[in-house]
């Protein structure tokens, strides 16, 4: 089944004669009659009805439109797909990142992919050790997650390159109107899962920073970070964000800020992909294009006058 005869039939279908479709796919009346006779002939059945007045399709086939358009769909993807491929500058790239990095960090990705080079990209949206399986079944090219400064929740085999793209600390932050309450020594929360990576931060590095005349009344959890940012700007509770993700709001006073009461956790956005097995387009792209994402101030380093390296914000 050619594309071209997929979009012959659509056509009738749309216009509603093969007067109407031959004008439509710049043929002539005659021409297209005869493409029509010919896609016919080589399925074997008739599609379309002569008797009746304009000649449209039997009812069977416009049952069929749906699946006729996702096939056109479909091939005219494939056929892009097909035509990059053989491009030394194309070709499709695949990376996945954790859900909150998909909102925030993997535009600036795309960005940088796509004006570098001729291709299409896939982003992929999965909880950390998601990414890591799609990575290790070779289903994408490389994962960009959240991790620990200290590294300790990113300890992965020597199969694996990283790079560290910028930082994101996990700052609390509440609706206005929940200003006072948050100052109080009892704080509505929105808490992580225990099995979450961020849940997982926050037990183990943020908990044991609380003053001990503090009290966390958790009011909703949720694996989610969109969803714990929508329930904040709700007035549901304190939720720790990445920055990134809350700067805006921050900016327009819808949300407010409690580093100056309450702990921040620094965060590493690293990008990670196997060491072995890797090609020239990837090369390029692990090499030269990721480490010049130009970052946002608030995903960026400061210079620590002491050591001159670069320290997450805090």
């Amino acid at each position: 089944m050619r594309l071209e005869w997929i979009d012959d039939i659509l056509a009738v279908l749309d216009a509603g004669s093969l007067a109407r479709a031959a004008e439509k796919r710049s043929l002539t009346q005659s021409a297209f009659t005869r493409r029509v006779r010919l896609i016919e002939d080589s399925i074997g059945t008739v599609l379309f009805d002569r008797r009746r007045k304009p000649v449209t399709l039997m009812s069977g086939v416009e049952a069929l439109a749906p699946e006729l358009r996702d096939l056109s769909l479909r091939l005219r993807s494939l056929r892009y797909k097909l035509k990059t491929a053989t491009s030394q500058t194309g070709g499709a790239v695949s990376f996945a990142c954790q859900h909150a990095i998909t909102t925030t960090v993997s535009p600036l990705i795309v960005r940088a992919l796509t004006s570098a080079r001729d291709a299409s990209v896939r982003v992929r949206s999965c909880n950390q050790d998601e990414c890591m399986m799609l990575l290790v079944a070779g289903e994408v090219d490389f994962v960009v997650l959240y991790s620990l400064p200290d590294g300790q929740t990113a300890h992965f085999a020597r199969a694996f390159e990283e790079l560290i793209l910028g930082s994101d600390p996990l700052i609390p932050v509440c609706a206005p109107p929940l200003r006072e309450v948050a100052l109080s020594n009892q704080i509505p929360v929105i808490s992580y899962p225990p099995d979450v990576f961020l849940g997982q931060v926050f037990d183990r590095d943020i908990a044991p920073q609380l003053r001990q005349d503090l009290t966390l009344a958790t009011k909703a959890e949720t694996a989610l970070t969109l969803a714990a940012y929508e329930f904040a700007l709700g007035g549901i509770g304190v939720a720790w964000l990445p920055r990134s993700m809350v700067a805006e709001r921050l900016a327009l006073g819808e949300l407010i800020s409690l580093e100056d009461r309450l702990p921040v956790q620094a965060l590493d956005i690293r990008a990670f992909r196997l060491s072995e097995g890797q090609d020239g387009p990837s090369d390029e792209i692990w090499h030269t294009i990721l480490p010049d994402i130009d970052m946002p101030v608030h995903l960026k380093g400061v210079p620590d006058p002491s050591s001159g390296h670069i320290q997450p914000i805090k």
